[in-house]
Formats: structure tokens, C-alpha cells, sequence
């Protein structure tokens, strides 16, 4: 696939970008600061490196792709929109350019509470979400944004974020969320982005991603 990946230098970016060309797709990097990727990603790889504040290079960046994928979102417990306003700005450019797919990643609080879960579970989530309230506003608005487009978005909950290994074993659930939602890794994550990039069942849906 041509694919181009938004926020490559953050924690599920660098892994999206990473699988994707271990996989063989050509990829595209859209980042705030070309002079962050990492080392470990082969920047002779990539078919581009564009920075996310010039409009007409992310609408090139987006021209002609089978998918996008973001991987952007806060870095902290303040939001300032951040979500809502980049993944806007990747709306126009996919819709002035007719490309469809997107997978973003969104966060378990954002959807409904999983069910059936424990008490202590769904406590834990509040708490969470209390905590994280500006970040989760600021996704929430985000999904809404996908709703009203004319993409076939997917949004990808995770629970709290680990920097552990890829398994490729792990629990979805379109339109909800496993439940015991704890935690999942980066690269799985971007596993799950990656794989769901081609499954129906998953467009205009939220999906939950878990162990």
C-alpha cells in the first residue's frame, strides 16, 4: 500500500512507520519537526519527510494514498485541541484530494464503558478520565469531526499506553471496547491500525484495542 502516516515521530507513530515498511508499503512521514524522527527509522526508506504546517505539502503528502494513518494527539494533560485541530487539517487535504481511509488513535474513554466490566475497573476508568479530562474532550471533538466527514474513518481506543514489545495478541471490539481494558503497547497499537486499515467491519467505527 501508499500510505502516509501523520505524527511519525511520536510513540505510535514511529511504530506505524516502522511496521509499514517492514511490511514493504511505501510510506510517507508528516511530522511537526523532520529533524526529530529517530534514528532506528530508516529515513532513506521513506518516499517523503513533510512537515504538518505547510498545507500544500500535506495535501500533496495525502494525494494518491490508499490510507492515512495518525498517530497524533496530546504529549501531555493538556490537550489546547491539538487532536481536534491537526487531525482537521489531514480532513481538508484528504477530502480536496478524494482519499478516503483514514485510522486514527483516539483513547478508551472516548467511546462507551466496556461492558460488563468490574466495578473496580469502571472506577479506575473515571478516575482516569477525570484526571485527563482536556485530552479526552479534546479526542472526543476529534471523533466528531470524523463523523461529519466524508472519510471512511476509524478511530483506535487504546487503553493506557505501554512501550512494550510487539505481540500482535491482543482483543478488539468495533464499536466498544474489551472488557478489563488495562493497557496495550505502542507497537500494538500500530499493529492494530495497520491491520484494520483494510477490515470493513471497522469503517466509521470506533474500535477498542486491549490485552
Amino acid at each position: 500500500m501508499r500510505i502516509t502516516v501523520f505524527g511519525a515521530t511520536g510513540g505510535v507513530g514511529q511504530e506505524i512507520v516502522g511496521q509499514a515498511l517492514a511490511a514493504g508499503h511505501e510510506v510517507t512521514a508528516v511530522v511537526r519537526d523532520p529533524d526529530r524522527l529517530p534514528e532506528r527509522l530508516d529515513r532513506a526508506a521513506l518516499a517523503a519527510v513533510v512537515r504538518l504546517d505547510d498545507p500544500a505539502a500535506v495535501r500533496a503528502a495525502v494525494a494518491g494514498r490508499d490510507a492515512v494513518l495518525s498517530g497524533l494527539g496530546s504529549r501531555g494533560r493538556r490537550a489546547d485541541g491539538v487532536a481536534e485541530r491537526l487531525t482537521g487539517r489531514i480532513l481538508t487535504a484528504m477530502e480536496a484530494e478524494g482519499v478516503r481511509r483514514l485510522v486514527v488513535v483516539s483513547a478508551v474513554p472516548v467511546g462507551p464503558e466496556p461492558a460488563g466490566d468490574r466495578l473496580v475497573d469502571r472506577l479506575a476508568l473515571k478516575v482516569v478520565g477525570a484526571v485527563l479530562a482536556d485530552v479526552y474532550a479534546d479526542l472526543a471533538r476529534m471523533e466528531a469531526a470524523l463523523a461529519r466527514s466524508a472519510t471512511d474513518w476509524t478511530a483506535v481506543r487504546p487503553p493506557k499506553l505501554t512501550d512494550g514489545p510487539l505481540t500482535g495478541v491482543y482483543r478488539r471490539v468495533v464499536g466498544g471496547a474489551p472488557r478489563g481494558s488495562r493497557s496495550v503497547s505502542r507497537a500494538d497499537v500500530a499493529h492494530a491500525m495497520l491491520a484494520l486499515v483494510e477490515d470493513p467491519a471497522a469503517v466509521q467505527q470506533g474500535v477498542g484495542v486491549a490485552y
